[in-house]
């Protein structure tokens, strides 16, 4: 019987380790341990933590702030099971997760995986449709938690998995901040170890709760996925691009209009298709007219932010180092 140790860096978020915890309470498959690593915040959630001790086997650890990624790696060497699950701190997990990823790992084993994340019901019209801008077909977020993803799986630690023997050989994170579950996932590969999606082992993600967090959030992965490429060249493929392709194709678009009228309602028409694709899948999807309409938002919020940071990162001078590494 497999035992998983559960570790969630958190850094200001007590209300949302709250329900992540209570999620945590109702699963089937029982074998798991948790592990709090508090990531010097000003606002703790230690006393939401004590409030769980009855009902999860739990530790709590307070650590000065150092990045997600390093906070990670301090609860892998706390860590006792034969796999080490990561959740970020704003997901909800279903109450047979657990169940759905031994039941995989029985016939298909995996040093490290992946899963998908959804929107819960109890979500409010702009989460769903910002999780809706992350998952669409119609945007790169789509690549993610889907089996025809491009090339090997690389996980994602909002929902990620990994063996014991996995962090034992890669030492766990290298970078903490900008693109570090990217570069760890590139590692681990490159050990040979095998990875792959569980798409029954989605998670509720809540993600940013206002357009201009969410924005500045894809404009981080933006640089992120640029950064990343430095060091490991080749690992930027054409489809990772189409973000910046889009801002720039908007930004062409835009100029058409002080010389060819044409172009110009050309271009506007195949934006106004785009539009309405979005919004009619989502409506569908959610159905909501109103999600439907916020997913247009997010939509364009997502591209454009992630565009805009991939555009900042390249002309960025090489010399700057923007995140942590050990």
């Amino acid at each position: 019987m497999r035992f998983y140790s559960v570790i969630i860096p958190v850094y200001n978020r007590p209300d949302e380790v709250d329900e992540l915890l209570k999620s945590l309470t109702l699963q089937t498959y029982t074998q798991f341990e948790v592990i709090i690593v508090e990531d010097g915040s000003t606002e703790r959630c230690d006393q939401v933590v004590e409030s769980y001790q009855n009902q999860l086997s739990i530790q709590y650890f307070f650590k000065e702030n150092s990045g997600q990624g390093f906070s990670r790696n301090y609860g892998f060497e706390k860590a006792k099971g034969d796999y080490f699950v990561v959740f970020d701190s704003d997901c909800i997990i279903p109450e047979d997760y657990f169940e759905k990823v031994n039941q995989f790992l029985d016939h298909t084993p995996l040093d490290a995986f992946g899963g998908p994340d959804k929107a819960h019901p109890s979500f409010s019209p702009l989460q769903k449709a910002i999780s809706y801008s992350m998952t669409s077909p119609f945007t790169t977020g789509g690549i993610r938690g889907n089996k025809k993803h491009a090339g090997t799986f690389h996980p994602r630690s909002f929902n990620m998995g990994i063996s014991k023997e996995v962090f034992e050989t890669t030492k766990g994170y290298k970078i903490t901040r900008m693109g570090e579950d990217i570069e760890f996932s590139i590692r681990v590969i490159e050990a040979g170890f095998k990875t792959g999606l569980i798409p029954e082992a989605f998670v509720y993600h809540k993600r940013r709760t206002s357009f201009s967090h969410f924005y500045k959030q894809l404009h981080f992965f933006g640089r992120a996925r640029i950064n990343v490429n430095r060091f490991f060249p080749g690992e930027l493929k054409a489809i990772h691009a189409l973000p910046a392709v889009f801002v720039l194709g908007l930004l062409v678009w835009l100029t058409t209009i002080f010389y060819s009228t044409v172009l110009f309602t050309l271009g506007g028409a195949l934006l106004t298709l785009f539009i309405l694709c979005i919004f009619i899948h989502s409506s569908i999807l959610n159905k909501s007219m109103d999600v439907g309409l916020l997913s247009v938002t997010a939509a364009f919020t997502q591209l454009t932010g992630y565009g805009m940071g991939m555009i900042s990162e390249i002309l960025k001078p090489r010399g700057d180092q923007p995140f942590s590494q050990k």
